[in-house]
């Protein structure tokens, strides 16, 4: 996997929220791996102050034959 850094824009953000931003999906175990790539990460809190760069791994592109699951109402 190739490397990227993110920088934190926003008041407020989260780590997960961060990759949510920039991959706009979930990508199981990336946030451990976050974690594992930027040392002292975990001790700033849940929380992460604006400015900061993280080194984030660029996971890969979904698989193309994975489709969402049909959505059930209670008004169907």
């Amino acid at each position: 996997m190739t490397n990227e850094m993110l920088e934190v824009t926003a008041e407020r953000t989260t780590l997960d929220l961060l990759l949510w931003r920039r991959f706009r999906r979930e990508v199981p175990g990336l946030v451990e791996e976050t974690l594992r790539r930027n040392p002292g990460l975990a001790r700033l809190g849940s929380m992460l102050p604006v400015g900061l760069s993280v080194k984030v791994a660029i996971p890969n592109p979904e698989p193309k034959g994975r489709r969402a699951a049909p959505v059930v109402t209670l008004y169907d």
